[in-house]
Protein backbone atom coordinates (compact mmCIF):
# COMPACT_ATOMS: atom_id res chain seq x y z
CA UNK A 1 0.00 0.00 0.00
CA UNK A 2 1.14 3.55 -1.02
CA UNK A 3 1.45 5.94 2.17
CA UNK A 4 3.36 9.40 3.07
CA UNK A 5 6.04 9.76 5.23
CA UNK A 6 6.43 13.05 8.07
CA UNK A 7 9.76 13.61 9.45
CA UNK A 8 9.80 16.30 12.55
CA UNK A 9 12.99 18.03 12.96
CA UNK A 10 12.84 19.85 16.30
CA UNK A 11 15.64 22.42 16.05
CA UNK A 12 15.32 26.33 15.57
CA UNK A 13 17.64 29.26 15.80
CA UNK A 14 15.44 31.49 17.09
CA UNK A 15 11.54 30.55 19.14
CA UNK A 16 8.81 32.30 17.77
CA UNK A 17 6.61 33.85 20.28
CA UNK A 18 3.25 31.86 19.01
CA UNK A 19 4.94 28.29 18.68
CA UNK A 20 3.64 24.93 20.66
CA UNK A 21 5.69 22.65 18.62
CA UNK A 22 8.23 20.24 19.47
CA UNK A 23 10.96 22.40 19.44
CA UNK A 24 14.80 23.35 20.87
CA UNK A 25 17.21 26.34 20.12
CA UNK A 26 19.65 24.40 17.89
CA UNK A 27 22.48 22.30 19.28
CA UNK A 28 25.36 20.68 17.28
CA UNK A 29 26.05 17.87 19.27
CA UNK A 30 22.21 17.25 20.04
CA UNK A 31 21.73 17.44 16.06
CA UNK A 32 24.74 14.92 15.77
CA UNK A 33 22.57 12.27 18.22
CA UNK A 34 19.36 13.14 17.14
CA UNK A 35 19.86 12.34 13.18
CA UNK A 36 21.31 8.94 14.58
CA UNK A 37 18.28 7.61 16.42
CA UNK A 38 15.78 9.26 13.81
CA UNK A 39 17.59 6.89 11.58
CA UNK A 40 17.43 3.91 14.16
CA UNK A 41 13.51 5.20 14.48
CA UNK A 42 12.97 4.74 10.47
CA UNK A 43 14.63 1.44 9.78
CA UNK A 44 12.82 -0.18 12.67
CA UNK A 45 9.44 0.75 11.55
CA UNK A 46 9.64 1.38 8.02
CA UNK A 47 8.15 -2.17 5.72
CA UNK A 48 9.20 -0.84 2.41
CA UNK A 49 6.06 0.48 0.97
CA UNK A 50 5.66 2.87 -2.10
CA UNK A 51 6.41 6.24 -0.46
CA UNK A 52 4.22 8.67 -2.43
CA UNK A 53 4.80 12.02 -0.27
CA UNK A 54 7.54 13.00 2.38
CA UNK A 55 6.87 16.06 4.23
CA UNK A 56 9.92 17.39 6.65
CA UNK A 57 9.21 19.95 9.06
CA UNK A 58 9.70 21.52 12.20
CA UNK A 59 10.95 23.37 14.05
CA UNK A 60 12.92 24.37 11.39
CA UNK A 61 14.80 21.91 9.58
CA UNK A 62 16.51 24.69 7.34
CA UNK A 63 18.62 25.80 10.18
CA UNK A 64 20.13 22.30 10.12
CA UNK A 65 23.96 22.86 8.11
CA UNK A 66 25.29 21.50 4.66
CA UNK A 67 26.79 18.30 7.01
CA UNK A 68 23.87 17.72 8.88
CA UNK A 69 21.38 18.28 5.61
CA UNK A 70 23.80 15.44 3.99
CA UNK A 71 23.11 13.41 7.03
CA UNK A 72 19.48 13.84 6.94
CA UNK A 73 18.93 12.71 3.26
CA UNK A 74 21.44 10.35 3.46
CA UNK A 75 19.46 8.83 6.31
CA UNK A 76 15.97 9.05 4.06
CA UNK A 77 17.59 7.40 1.01
CA UNK A 78 15.45 4.49 2.77
CA UNK A 79 12.41 5.40 1.22
CA UNK A 80 11.49 3.41 -1.84
CA UNK A 81 10.04 6.80 -3.56
CA UNK A 82 7.14 6.68 -6.05
CA UNK A 83 8.10 8.28 -9.37
CA UNK A 84 5.45 11.02 -8.72
CA UNK A 85 6.87 11.98 -5.20
CA UNK A 86 6.28 15.40 -3.67
CA UNK A 87 8.98 16.14 -1.47
CA UNK A 88 8.17 19.34 0.63
CA UNK A 89 10.81 20.70 2.98
CA UNK A 90 10.51 23.66 5.44
CA UNK A 91 12.13 26.39 5.51
CA UNK A 92 12.58 29.81 7.51
CA UNK A 93 13.55 32.71 5.17
CA UNK A 94 16.64 33.66 7.10
CA UNK A 95 18.58 30.46 7.29
CA UNK A 96 17.51 30.05 3.60
CA UNK A 97 20.91 30.07 1.82
CA UNK A 98 21.63 29.37 -1.94
CA UNK A 99 23.83 26.41 -1.39
CA UNK A 100 21.37 24.62 0.91
CA UNK A 101 18.41 24.86 -1.52
CA UNK A 102 20.36 23.59 -4.03
CA UNK A 103 21.22 20.93 -1.62
CA UNK A 104 17.21 20.23 -1.15
CA UNK A 105 17.03 20.26 -5.22
CA UNK A 106 19.57 17.78 -5.95
CA UNK A 107 17.90 15.47 -2.97
CA UNK A 108 14.63 15.27 -4.92
CA UNK A 109 13.21 18.24 -2.59
CA UNK A 110 10.32 19.60 -5.29
CA UNK A 111 8.10 21.55 -2.79
CA UNK A 112 9.40 24.82 0.17
CA UNK A 113 6.99 25.53 2.26
CA UNK A 114 8.43 28.94 3.34
CA UNK A 115 7.50 30.30 6.93
CA UNK A 116 7.05 33.92 5.97
CA UNK A 117 3.73 35.01 8.56
CA UNK A 118 3.83 38.69 7.76
CA UNK A 119 5.25 41.57 5.84
CA UNK A 120 4.48 43.70 8.54
CA UNK A 121 7.84 44.79 9.94
CA UNK A 122 5.67 45.43 13.85
CA UNK A 123 4.17 41.86 13.62
CA UNK A 124 7.30 40.38 12.73
CA UNK A 125 8.95 41.56 15.78
CA UNK A 126 5.86 40.49 17.75
CA UNK A 127 6.05 36.68 16.51
CA UNK A 128 10.15 36.85 16.95
CA UNK A 129 10.49 36.07 13.07
CA UNK A 130 13.87 37.89 12.07
CA UNK A 131 13.71 38.40 8.28
CA UNK A 132 12.02 41.75 6.31
CA UNK A 133 10.22 42.49 3.21
CA UNK A 134 13.60 42.59 1.07
CA UNK A 135 14.85 39.11 2.48
CA UNK A 136 11.69 37.33 1.71
CA UNK A 137 11.43 38.82 -2.00
CA UNK A 138 15.14 38.06 -2.43
CA UNK A 139 15.08 34.79 -1.18
CA UNK A 140 11.76 33.22 -2.84
CA UNK A 141 12.79 35.18 -6.20
CA UNK A 142 16.76 32.31 -5.48
CA UNK A 143 14.26 29.25 -5.26
CA UNK A 144 12.52 30.31 -8.28
CA UNK A 145 15.97 30.69 -10.04
CA UNK A 146 17.10 26.98 -8.92
CA UNK A 147 14.42 25.48 -9.83
CA UNK A 148 11.54 25.50 -6.94
CA UNK A 149 8.10 25.67 -9.14
CA UNK A 150 6.03 24.28 -6.24
CA UNK A 151 5.98 26.75 -3.47
CA UNK A 152 4.13 27.26 -0.06
CA UNK A 153 4.09 30.57 2.17
CA UNK A 154 2.02 30.63 5.47
CA UNK A 155 0.12 33.89 6.18
CA UNK A 156 -0.76 34.48 9.78
CA UNK A 157 -3.60 36.92 10.38
CA UNK A 158 -5.78 37.87 13.71
CA UNK A 159 -2.64 39.10 15.19
CA UNK A 160 -2.99 41.79 18.66
CA UNK A 161 -4.22 45.36 17.21
CA UNK A 162 -4.11 43.79 13.41
CA UNK A 163 -6.59 45.97 10.99
CA UNK A 164 -8.10 44.57 8.03
CA UNK A 165 -6.19 47.01 6.04
CA UNK A 166 -3.07 45.80 7.39
CA UNK A 167 -4.19 42.44 6.61
CA UNK A 168 -5.56 43.41 3.19
CA UNK A 169 -1.74 45.04 2.75
CA UNK A 170 -0.12 41.42 3.49
CA UNK A 171 -1.91 40.21 1.20
CA UNK A 172 -1.35 42.16 -1.74
CA UNK A 173 2.15 41.45 -0.74
CA UNK A 174 2.39 37.70 -0.80
CA UNK A 175 0.24 37.84 -4.60
CA UNK A 176 3.57 39.65 -5.64
CA UNK A 177 5.64 37.19 -4.77
CA UNK A 178 3.57 34.50 -7.45
CA UNK A 179 3.70 31.40 -5.66
CA UNK A 180 1.41 28.92 -6.14
CA UNK A 181 0.11 27.71 -2.66
CA UNK A 182 -0.77 29.43 0.31
CA UNK A 183 -1.31 28.36 3.81
CA UNK A 184 -3.54 30.71 6.06
CA UNK A 185 -3.62 30.63 10.26
CA UNK A 186 -5.78 32.48 12.24
CA UNK A 187 -3.55 33.43 15.40
CA UNK A 188 -4.23 30.92 18.19
CA UNK A 189 -2.70 31.62 21.54
CA UNK A 190 -1.38 28.74 22.57
CA UNK A 191 -0.70 27.45 26.73
CA UNK A 192 3.38 27.81 26.92
CA UNK A 193 4.36 29.86 24.30
CA UNK A 194 5.77 33.67 24.73
CA UNK A 195 2.29 35.38 23.90
CA UNK A 196 0.49 33.41 26.14
CA UNK A 197 2.92 33.89 29.10
CA UNK A 198 2.83 37.78 28.37
CA UNK A 199 -1.12 37.93 28.53
CA UNK A 200 -2.06 38.33 25.16
CA UNK A 201 -5.91 37.81 23.79
CA UNK A 202 -7.33 36.45 20.82
CA UNK A 203 -9.19 39.59 18.83
CA UNK A 204 -12.93 39.80 18.80
CA UNK A 205 -14.58 36.94 16.51
CA UNK A 206 -16.25 39.29 14.27
CA UNK A 207 -12.99 40.96 13.35
CA UNK A 208 -11.37 37.07 13.04
CA UNK A 209 -14.42 35.91 10.75
CA UNK A 210 -14.01 39.53 8.55
CA UNK A 211 -10.09 38.81 7.78
CA UNK A 212 -11.15 34.96 7.36
CA UNK A 213 -13.67 36.21 4.43
CA UNK A 214 -11.03 38.92 3.02
CA UNK A 215 -8.53 36.51 2.65
CA UNK A 216 -10.64 33.97 1.04
CA UNK A 217 -12.02 36.29 -1.36
CA UNK A 218 -8.98 38.38 -2.45
CA UNK A 219 -7.53 34.90 -3.06
CA UNK A 220 -9.78 33.45 -5.14
CA UNK A 221 -10.38 36.77 -7.41
CA UNK A 222 -6.52 36.37 -7.82
CA UNK A 223 -6.82 32.60 -9.42
CA UNK A 224 -6.29 30.80 -6.31
CA UNK A 225 -8.47 27.48 -5.60
CA UNK A 226 -9.83 27.48 -2.09
CA UNK A 227 -9.25 23.67 -1.34
CA UNK A 228 -9.25 23.51 2.26
CA UNK A 229 -10.44 25.30 5.19
CA UNK A 230 -7.18 27.07 5.41
CA UNK A 231 -5.24 26.22 2.85
CA UNK A 232 -5.40 27.89 -1.02
CA UNK A 233 -3.48 26.93 -4.22
CA UNK A 234 -2.94 27.66 -7.45
CA UNK A 235 -4.73 24.60 -10.00
CA UNK A 236 -2.70 21.52 -9.86
CA UNK A 237 -0.35 22.39 -6.89
CA UNK A 238 -2.77 21.42 -4.04
CA UNK A 239 -0.23 19.64 -1.15
CA UNK A 240 -0.69 15.88 -1.72
CA UNK A 241 0.87 15.02 1.93
CA UNK A 242 -1.65 17.57 3.47
CA UNK A 243 -4.81 15.72 1.24
CA UNK A 244 -3.18 12.54 2.91
CA UNK A 245 -4.31 13.56 6.35
CA UNK A 246 -7.42 15.13 5.01
CA UNK A 247 -8.23 12.07 3.67
CA UNK A 248 -7.81 9.89 6.43
CA UNK A 249 -5.34 7.76 4.55
CA UNK A 250 -1.99 6.11 6.47
CA UNK A 251 1.52 8.07 7.38
CA UNK A 252 4.28 7.24 8.96
CA UNK A 253 5.42 9.89 11.46
CA UNK A 254 8.92 10.15 12.46
CA UNK A 255 10.76 11.96 14.86
CA UNK A 256 10.31 13.82 18.57
CA UNK A 257 6.71 14.79 18.76
CA UNK A 258 5.53 13.32 15.20
CA UNK A 259 2.25 11.66 15.00
CA UNK A 260 1.48 8.49 12.57
CA UNK A 261 -1.08 6.43 11.27
CA UNK A 262 -0.25 2.61 10.32
CA UNK A 263 -2.41 -0.42 10.48
CA UNK A 264 -5.16 1.45 11.95
CA UNK A 265 -3.08 2.28 14.69
CA UNK A 266 -2.85 6.15 15.42
CA UNK A 267 0.07 6.91 17.75
CA UNK A 268 2.11 10.41 18.53
CA UNK A 269 5.89 10.08 19.82
CA UNK A 270 7.76 11.74 22.75
CA UNK A 271 8.20 15.02 23.05
CA UNK A 272 11.18 14.21 25.37
CA UNK A 273 14.27 14.48 24.43
CA UNK A 274 16.20 11.93 26.90
CA UNK A 275 13.35 9.29 26.16
CA UNK A 276 13.58 10.02 22.13
CA UNK A 277 17.44 9.14 22.44
CA UNK A 278 16.97 5.82 24.97
CA UNK A 279 14.71 4.62 21.84
CA UNK A 280 11.37 5.03 23.47
CA UNK A 281 9.63 6.72 20.74
CA UNK A 282 6.27 6.32 21.11
CA UNK A 283 4.56 8.30 23.43
CA UNK A 284 1.00 6.88 23.07
CA UNK A 285 -0.96 4.77 20.69
CA UNK A 286 -4.70 3.95 19.79
CA UNK A 287 -6.04 1.09 17.59
CA UNK A 288 -9.21 2.38 16.46
CA UNK A 289 -12.59 0.73 16.08
CA UNK A 290 -14.72 1.16 12.81
CA UNK A 291 -16.96 4.02 14.56
CA UNK A 292 -13.71 5.58 15.49
CA UNK A 293 -12.29 5.65 11.78
CA UNK A 294 -15.44 6.89 10.19
CA UNK A 295 -15.79 9.55 12.76
CA UNK A 296 -12.07 10.69 11.84
CA UNK A 297 -13.07 10.38 8.12
CA UNK A 298 -16.09 13.27 8.43
CA UNK A 299 -13.76 15.54 11.25
CA UNK A 300 -10.54 15.39 8.28
CA UNK A 301 -12.60 14.91 5.34
CA UNK A 302 -15.35 17.37 5.49
CA UNK A 303 -12.31 20.49 6.13
CA UNK A 304 -11.65 19.98 2.46
CA UNK A 305 -14.37 22.55 0.10
CA UNK A 306 -15.18 19.67 -1.96
CA UNK A 307 -16.25 17.68 1.14
CA UNK A 308 -16.22 13.66 0.75
CA UNK A 309 -16.83 11.49 -2.43
CA UNK A 310 -19.95 9.27 -1.53
CA UNK A 311 -18.66 6.34 -3.71
CA UNK A 312 -15.13 6.64 -1.97
CA UNK A 313 -16.83 6.49 0.97
CA UNK A 314 -19.08 3.26 0.31
CA UNK A 315 -16.21 1.39 -1.18
CA UNK A 316 -14.05 2.47 1.75
CA UNK A 317 -17.00 1.20 4.04
CA UNK A 318 -18.78 -0.54 2.81
CA UNK A 319 -21.98 1.77 3.48
CA UNK A 320 -23.66 4.42 2.20
CA UNK A 321 -22.37 8.27 3.44
CA UNK A 322 -26.45 8.92 4.14
CA UNK A 323 -26.89 6.02 6.18
CA UNK A 324 -25.10 8.10 8.75
CA UNK A 325 -27.51 9.56 11.03
CA UNK A 326 -25.53 12.56 11.82
CA UNK A 327 -25.56 13.13 7.99
CA UNK A 328 -29.27 13.35 7.86
CA UNK A 329 -29.60 15.56 10.45
CA UNK A 330 -26.60 18.10 8.98
CA UNK A 331 -28.26 17.76 5.62
CA UNK A 332 -32.03 18.53 6.65
CA UNK A 333 -30.41 22.00 8.21
CA UNK A 334 -28.43 22.95 5.56
CA UNK A 335 -24.91 22.61 7.26
CA UNK A 336 -24.55 20.12 4.73
CA UNK A 337 -24.66 20.14 1.26
CA UNK A 338 -24.40 17.65 -1.33
CA UNK A 339 -24.24 17.06 -5.07
CA UNK A 340 -23.94 14.19 -7.24
CA UNK A 341 -20.25 13.30 -6.34
CA UNK A 342 -19.52 14.46 -2.60
CA UNK A 343 -21.14 15.41 0.89
CA UNK A 344 -19.44 19.13 1.78
CA UNK A 345 -19.86 21.89 4.44
CA UNK A 346 -22.61 24.55 3.20
CA UNK A 347 -19.90 27.21 2.20
CA UNK A 348 -22.04 29.86 4.78
CA UNK A 349 -20.59 27.72 7.96
CA UNK A 350 -17.06 26.96 6.99
CA UNK A 351 -15.45 29.52 8.78
CA UNK A 352 -17.66 27.88 12.07
CA UNK A 353 -17.20 24.52 10.49
CA UNK A 354 -15.64 22.85 14.03
CA UNK A 355 -19.10 23.54 14.96
CA UNK A 356 -20.08 21.08 12.65
CA UNK A 357 -17.36 18.74 12.78
CA UNK A 358 -17.98 18.09 16.30
CA UNK A 359 -21.19 16.83 15.81
CA UNK A 360 -19.76 13.74 14.44
CA UNK A 361 -17.67 12.98 18.09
Amino acid sequence: MIKSVYIHIPFCDTICSYCDFCKFIKNSDWIEKYLIILEQEINSKYEGEIINTIYIGGGTPSCLNIEELNELFNIIKIFNKSKTLEFTFECNIENITEDKLKLLYENGVNRLSIGIQTFNNNYLKFLNRNHNKEDIIEKINLAKEIGFENINIDLIYALPNQTLEELSNDIDEFLKLDITHISTYSLIIEPNTKVFIESYKNIDEDLDYEMYKLICNKLKDNGYNHYEISNFSKSGYESKHNLTYWNNNEYYGFGLGASGYIDNIRYDNTRSFNKYLNGEYIKKSHELDIKETIENEFILGLRKINGINKEDFKSKYNKDIKSIEVVNKLLKEDKLLENEKNIYINPDYIYVSNDILIEFI
